[in-house]
């Protein structure tokens, strides 16, 4: 029987803008391999400007690691290679052909794999960047076993894409990379419920999840199922990357598309999009109405990016509105209709027995500015169902005391599993920021 973990500390966002089960269609256009979506990798480029590709041709690769390759997500043309300050290596911009060729791998059993084969067959297809290795969130080592692989087959943000409809046709192919990653180390998945289409997977241990926000992060199962101690390593790969893996092992091709859920408050009619990693938002201007006005993120609204192009760990893009509108009285108005309050400190909250259900479209709005801490970690623990103090963390990382960072749990968190912590703070700190910064830190002194 799977074990079952409810997790009762967390907060669910009723935001507007649910996408409809259905995929639309969207125009082509660009696709770009963005080298700042993979912490840790430092790129060394492969290719120029007008170079031929092939869907999964090697396009950057790691300077630190050589064998960590990105790869091109279709065949066509190097129309652009994008930098930033000090010439950094922003995007590689390939502007598809009509052909659509691809990169030929070979098929191979994955029952039948060893690991090194198995590691060996990632690698070289440009997918090992879906690995990602905690602690600090960043391209897994090849070099390194983990103590074990962990997969949450779900996601409990804001208006996340659903698994359940965008993956279950790709129950072979999740199936085959979860059979070969069980030859590197023991494989972890993490279901919503015992009536998922990802419970019957063989080779893995299955856990339930059930509750609110952030019930779905693998940061937080994780907690609940092996707690990473200083020392641990273990890896982590989104639902999309297995089926990705999947492709590579049954059919020998490079193939990383997926259902992308377009959503959020501001959005045209939300619904699915078949889209590529590195999808130029441009091609959603549908969903955008009048896009004046109107903030694009790869991801969710807590955790996501404010990008031009997809992501390529993101299944979801969310449009909302700036918040650039000032509000009479603010927050001395005890009747907002039209706001939400994690802390129910609006009049209109009395009903909420009769509200329920009800969806809130909010914009980008802080209503407040940065201030010191004023709350204690029992405030900010309501949201986080882990065994740390995010407070004491985050101070400890804004001071940049290794041993504190160390001592308060820096090595079993990302930025994304305080995002929650972040949303609720009344002292409008970023603390994903800090908390990243705080990682980076501690990246750099271990390196």
């Amino acid at each position: 029987m799977p074990d079952i973990y409810i997790i009762k500390r967390g907060l669910e966002i009723p935001l507007s803008g649910v996408a409809a089960a259905s995929v639309r269609k969207v125009p082509g256009g660009t696709a770009a391999v963005c080298p700042d979506n993979f912490k840790g990798l430092v790129p060394r480029l492969l290719v120029k400007e007008g170079d031929q590709v092939l869907a999964g041709s090697p396009v950057i690769s790691d300077k630190n690691n050589p064998a960590i390759l990105l790869v091109s997500p279709v065949s066509g043309t190097v129309q652009g290679i994008v930098r930033g300050d000090k010439r950094k290596l922003l995007a590689v911009e390939i502007k598809p052909d009509v052909l659509g060729g691809a990169t030929a791998f070979p098929k191979r059993d994955p029952s039948a794999l060893s690991g090194t084969q198995v590691r060996e067959a990632l690698l070289e297809s440009g997918l090992w960047p879906f690995l990602v290795q905690r602690p600090f969130g960043v391209v897994a080592n090849p070099s390194l076993t983990p103590k074990a692989i962990f997969i949450s087959a779900f996601s409990t943000a804001p208006l996340a894409a659903d698994t359940e409809f965008t993956l279950a046709s790709d129950i072979r192919y999740i199936q085959a990379a979860v059979t070969a990653l069980g030859r590197i180390a023991p494989v972890h998945l993490s279901v919503s419920s015992a009536n998922s289409v990802f419970a019957g997977i063989q080779g893995a241990s299955i856990h339930i999840f059930q509750g609110k926000h952030p019930a779905g992060n693998v940061g937080v199962q994780i907690s609940h199922i092996s707690p990473l101690l200083k020392g641990d390593t273990v890896w982590t790969v989104c639902p999309d990357g297995l089926a990705a893996m999947g492709r590579l092992f049954l059919e020998g091709r490079y193939d990383v598309r997926r259902k992308v859920a377009v959503c959020g408050p501001a959005a045209k009619d939300p619904a699915y999009i078949e889209a590529l990693p590195g999808m130029s938002f441009t091609q959603i201007a549908d969903f955008c109405g009048a896009p004046d006005g109107l903030r694009i993120i790869s991801g969710d609204v807590l955790s996501g990016t404010d990008a031009r192009c997809l992501g390529f760990f993101h299944n979801q893009v969310t449009i909302v509105k700036e918040g650039t509108e000032k509000e009479l009285l603010g927050w001395m108005r005890p009747l907002r209709l039209n706001q939400f309050s994690a802390d129910r400190t609006y009049f209109h909250w009395c009903l909420s027995p009769l509200l329920k259900g009800r969806r809130y479209s909010l914009d980008t709005n802080l209503h407040g500015g940065p201030r010191a801490f004023v709350m204690s970690d029992s405030y900010y623990s309501r949201v986080l169902p882990m065994d740390i103090y995010p407070v004491y963390l985050a101070k400890a990382c804004l001071a940049g005391d290794i041993d504190k960072m160390e001592k308060f749990g820096i090595y079993e968190v990302l930025p994304e599993d305080l995002a929650l912590c972040e949303y609720i703070d009344p002292s409008k700190n970023d603390i994903q920021d800090i908390i990243a910064k705080g990682i980076d830190l501690m990246l750099k002194e271990t390196a």
